[in-house]
């Protein structure tokens, strides 16, 4: 069973409730206080949504469960979900080609991956437990816990920012793997729940938000969301309509100035044009 079919019926109603209301609400899953729905400010501003628009296409394992995804020195870092089909690898960018894997326990399900001074990070779901590796041949150099779920990683360059599935990212001190600092996403006024895949580009953060086809801009400062990338468009180019094959998975090559996006099973890794600056 994936992660997101363990949810209980009560979190996916709400989920797909969220859902539906990006037809009509570009900011997401909708809050509540109070026990009622929370509207947006009336003299709010409408949020940009800007399609993704494709540079070219790569290969990408559609096997693969993706759910963490970096690029460092031209190579692509990866690691997948699922019990029993969890790994991490480093491959070539431009062909796919495997130069190094590692597999977790078969009772692990992997989460987000994130470099750090030469040393790569990764998370896993339900077991509050982290994996240290290193990059090259991914060897594993120690473990780290943390509370709660794991879902994703990235880096700012000075420390380490998690999602665990809630609104609310987390920024740590990689040393001791401490949360430092808490920042609550929102747009238009509304917390953003099911924050997902993370990437750090140009001084945004780029969040996949599960069981939808939009990325937010986050803003780190004050955790607001700035606009939204739709790449709807590419998961029906791909034809993956599971429940699970959703869009997941942000990589950026700074060195190049290039953003990649794929998702979980999908055959194809995108190239993107990168949003614009605010």
């Amino acid at each position: 069973m994936s992660k997101r079919r363990a949810l209980s019926k009560a979190t996916l109603a709400a989920a797909l409730l969220a859902l539906a209301g990006l037809a009509a609400q570009p900011w997401g899953a909708g809050a509540r206080a109070g026990g009622q729905t929370a509207a947006a400010s009336p003299a709010a501003p409408v949020l940009p949504v800007a399609p993704a628009l494709v540079v070219r296409r790569l290969p990408h394992d559609s096997t693969a469960f993706t759910e963490g995804l970096f690029i460092d020195g031209g190579e692509l870092f990866e690691s997948t979900g699922m019990e029993g089909r969890s790994f991490i690898r480093r491959s070539d960018l431009e062909s796919g080609r495997v130069l190094a894997r590692t597999r977790l326990p078969a009772h692990l399900f992997g989460e987000g991956i994130a470099l750090w001074q030469g040393t790569i990070f990764s998370l896993t779901w339900r077991d509050g437990m982290g994996f240290r590796w290193t990059r090259d041949r991914l060897r594993p150099q120690g473990r780290f816990a943390y509370m709660g779920e794991g879902w994703a990683l990235t880096s700012d360059g000075r420390q380490l920012i998690m999602s665990d599935g809630t609104a609310t990212l987390r920024f740590v001190e990689p040393v001791q793997f401490r949360t430092t600092r808490l920042l609550p996403v929102t747009a238009q006024g509304q917390p953003v729940a099911n924050l997902n895949e993370l990437e750090y580009v140009d001084g945004e953060i780029l969040a996949n938000v599960w069981m939808t086809d939009r990325i937010a801009r986050i803003d780190p400062e004050n955790g607001h969301v700035i606009g939204w990338i739709d790449v709807a468009a590419l998961r029906r180019e791909v034809r993956r309509f599971g429940p699970d094959q959703v869009a997941n998975g942000i990589a950026w090559d700074a060195a190049k100035r290039r953003l990649y996006v794929t998702g979980k099973e999908w055959p194809v890794l995108f190239e993107i044009v990168p949003p614009k600056g605010r």
